[in-house]
């Protein structure tokens, strides 16, 4: 990681920890005033757009919970008799015929 990447990083954490909005003047004043001067201001804007509306706090809490796994089961529009079980499984029997390797004519270790 290169130290402006860090130090943008750093400086979003301490806004974070304040409670302040994360912008990238503020990140700006934060890295000038830790005298760090290689960092250009794209790195600043970058770190402040992809945490723009976001909490910073949230964020770190939820590291390791693995983030948005797909929901299973019927879509909220699925049909009512329960048909949409029934296609899945049919195309997941497709998909399989598909990717399998056999008619191919060789192996893995061929």
């Amino acid at each position: 990681m290169s130290t402006a990447e860090l130090a943008s990083s750093y400086a979003a954490l301490i806004l974070a920890d304040d409670g302040l909005e994360v912008t990238a003047d503020k990140l700006q004043t934060l890295i000038k005033a830790a005298n760090v001067t290689e960092v250009e201001p794209i790195w600043t804007s970058l770190f402040a757009k992809a945490l723009e509306g976001k909490d910073v706090k949230d964020l770190l809490s939820n590291v390791g919970s693995g983030g948005g796994a797909a929901a299973s089961g019927p879509a909220a529009g699925g049909a009512p008799g329960g048909d949409a079980p029934e296609a899945a499984k049919e195309e997941e029997k497709e998909e399989d015929k598909e990717e399998s390797d056999e008619d191919m004519g060789f192996g893995l270790f061929d």
